[in-house]
């Protein structure tokens, strides 16, 4: 019978002592935090009632309307832009061998490491009207960039880039090319090994990226606030209306906003658990029939 990769060990005071700062730590960071919010979606402010009905209407404003549509925008162009990068990049990276590949490998984790604001920055000197390299270019035939919903989703397609890469990545390691040589070898053509063999071997690892790279797009807030004028009706995104009902006083707004927030990160971590395959167990290799016995 094989044996189960995750053993348990003998359950002393220090395991149980470590269980409790692990729980005590995330209740701190994470749960409290977070209960918190939701009790004051719900609560009474400024005399109005709280409770499901006040949280509804609150949603129901034009400008939080507006905030929520232009978040789901940006954040679907977004996640279009990086999938279809995603594979064709990850494709590259595994199936190729060309000079930078090592640099274009460091290139794609580079909004993992730098701060979203730089990365807003970096758009608008790139993409600027008045001194960007492209903005002036693009504002002479009628596209402008910086400041509206062009540059929004730009700032969300950098920071979520890596999460599709680095989900396809592992899984094309793993499979190897004895498939796609097969098929190649049978005649496919290499449209039809990559929608027919390729995209089979890789589609719950794209999922996932793809799940993952939308619950961070749908967050966003460092790039998108220097790219976009983040005022209402005009550029504010839900993580912008937040920060501005916020900072108005306007907590009950900003509160029912940021719980709409949570409840997506949510369903996406629900989603992505529900879609991982699970991993059985790894059957073992079969004995044969023993010298000796009847064939």
């Amino acid at each position: 019978m094989a044996s189960s990769s995750i053993r348990s060990g003998p359950k002393g005071p220090v395991t149980y002592v470590a269980r409790v700062v692990v729980i005590a730590y995330l209740v701190l960071l994470v749960a409290w935090p977070v209960s918190v919010v939701v009790q004051r979606t719900f609560a009474p402010a400024d005399g109005a009632p709280g409770g499901l009905g006040a949280f509804l209407e609150r949603l129901q404003d034009p400008s939080v309307v507006y905030a929520f549509q232009l978040t789901a925008t940006a954040a679907f162009w977004a996640v279009l832009l990086n999938t279809v990068f995603g594979v064709g990049v990850s494709l590259l990276l595994v199936r190729y061998s060309f000079p930078g590949r090592r640099l274009l490998s460091v290139l794609v984790d580079l909004p993992m490491s730098v701060s979203p604001v730089v990365v807003g920055l970096a758009l608008v000197l790139a993409y600027g009207g008045n001194a960007g390299w492209f903005g002036p270019a693009l504002q002479s035939i009628g596209v402008q960039i910086i400041f509206s919903t062009p540059g929004i989703i730009l700032a969300t397609a950098f920071v979520s880039l890596p999460l599709v890469i680095r989900e396809i990545i592992p899984v094309l390691q793993e499979i190897g090319t004895e498939q796609e040589n097969a098929a190649r070898s049978l005649g496919a053509s290499g449209r039809q090994t990559f929608w027919r063999v390729t995209l089979p071997a890789i589609k719950w690892a794209l999922i996932y990226g793809v799940v993952l790279s939308l619950a961070r797009a749908l967050g966003e807030f460092g790039a998108v606030k220097i790219v976009s004028q983040g005022a209402a009706f005009n550029g504010e995104t839900a993580t912008l209306l937040v920060q501005n009902r916020y900072g108005n006083y306007e907590e009950s707004t900003a509160y029912a906003s940021a719980f709409v927030l949570v409840l997506i990160a949510v369903a996406a971590l629900v989603v992505v658990s529900i879609l991982r395959p699970k991993e059985g167990p790894k059957e073992g290799p079969k004995e044969g029939p023993k010298e000796g016995t009847a064939q």
